[in-house]
């Protein structure tokens, strides 16, 4: 296996970029400038299942980078997950700025503090969510406890949904039964917010009801930001005489101004996605949300997504989780969370055709934590 070690020589390092052939890349920190005696990184290309089309546009898979951190023989693992992701980031972009990062000396630091010299660095989120994840996992398993006990939660125990991209009705009829029958999943997601208007929205909408109804599934709304206001209005009118149990993001990041009006005349619950990225962000959604979905990918992480659910139930909201294309690794750290959410979206291993990780079992259409030390997730042909 192809290899580039890269050796971290103080904050102003600068590191090479490996041949396209690389699999696999190493940053080693020297043992004076951090705590952390080894950290290494594993890229990996993934494929879906089936493609999964939004409102922005269609992705069939993505190259995702696995952060390892080492310290007395405990091994932690996190991951970064995403190609073609808002802003340009990518796993070139996470191996340079974890590598300054790790070079900055984050000895004695802890994981709190770690992220916050990360924020302070511009490490962009997925990159950090594969660190922190990482020191996660490590510091549970050096607790020896499993990672949702560490964080004193119960076990989760409500049932993710699963997820349908914009499709045609043609492919609704052949998939939904498909994605149900082998998952056994007691929630569909419904991604709408098609570029071709509403009318193909609605035709959808119908076939996921028809197809779906013999398998007694709720049905749950994601336009990831594809409607205008008026489009919201009357969507989620529908939607509601439809049954549906909530919205999430129907307008574009960016107009959330516009929630109000939508939200002051509600037939149902709206929760906001891409609008809400930090706990910082939570307040002014407060008055015009019903609740709000963190993603470990976009707030960077275990340490901020506690900030999140924290404010969120300050300003009295609901709370959901979802995934961005993750394995097992960051799918098996959300699940250690998940007794903190009303709503959970960790369903993205399932569309994996090569997922190389073991973790999280779903259980009765639960993502259920394992009782392993850390997160429980891990490569399935290593001991990390």
């Amino acid at each position: 296996m192809n290899m580039v070690r890269w050796l971290a020589q103080g904050p102003a390092a600068r590191y090479g970029i490996a041949c396209d052939s690389c699999d696999d890349q190493v940053c080693v920190a020297p043992a004076k400038e951090s705590s952390l005696v080894k950290v290494t990184f594993r890229r990996v290309r993934l494929k879906k299942i089936f493609p999964l089309r939004i409102s922005r546009g269609v992705s069939a898979g993505s190259e995702n980078l696995f952060a390892f951190v080492e310290q007395d023989g405990l091994v932690g693992v996190g991951e970064l997950s995403g190609t073609n992701v808002p802003g340009g980031e990518n796993c070139d972009t996470g191996l340079a700025e974890l590598g300054e990062l790790v070079a900055s000396g984050l000895a004695g630091l802890s994981v709190h503090e770690v992220y916050a010299r990360g924020r302070e660095m511009g490490v962009r989120p997925r990159a950090l969510a594969a660190l922190d994840v990482a020191l996660w996992d490590l510091l549970a398993k050096q607790a020896g406890l499993p990672l949702y006990r560490m964080l004193g939660l119960p076990l989760p125990t409500v049932p993710t949904s699963v997820t349908i991209g914009i499709e045609t009705p043609e492919v609704v009829r052949e998939r939904v039964p498909i994605i149900l029958r082998t998952s056994g999943a007691k929630h569909l997601k419904i991604k709408l917010g098609s570029p071709e208007g509403l009318d193909a929205d609605q035709a959808m909408f119908e076939m996921v009801r028809e197809v779906a109804a013999p398998f007694g599934v709720s049905l749950r709304v994601d336009a990831n930001g594809g409607w205008d206001l008026a489009g919201a209005t009357m969507m989620c009118r529908y939607l509601a005489d439809c049954g549906v149990d909530y919205v999430e993001q129907p307008l574009p990041q960016g107009t959330e101004a516009d929630l109000a009006p939508l939200f002051a005349d509600r037939p149902l619950p709206i929760y906001v996605d891409e609008s809400c990225n930090y706990a910082s962000d939570v307040p002014a959604l407060a008055d015009r949300v019903d609740g709000v979905n963190l993603k470990l990918m976009k707030c960077g992480g275990v340490t901020e997504a506690l900030r999140i659910v924290a404010a969120a139930r300050a300003h009295g909201l609901g709370t959901m989780i979802g995934c961005m294309g993750e394995t097992n690794v960051a799918i098996s750290a959300g699940a250690a969370l998940g007794a903190l959410f009303d709503h959970i979206d960790l369903d993205s291993q399932l569309n994996l055709a090569n997922d190389p990780t073991v973790g999280a079992p779903l259980l009765d259409g639960v993502v259920v934590p394992t009782e392993d030390p850390g997160h429980g997730a891990r490569f399935a042909d290593a001991d990390a």
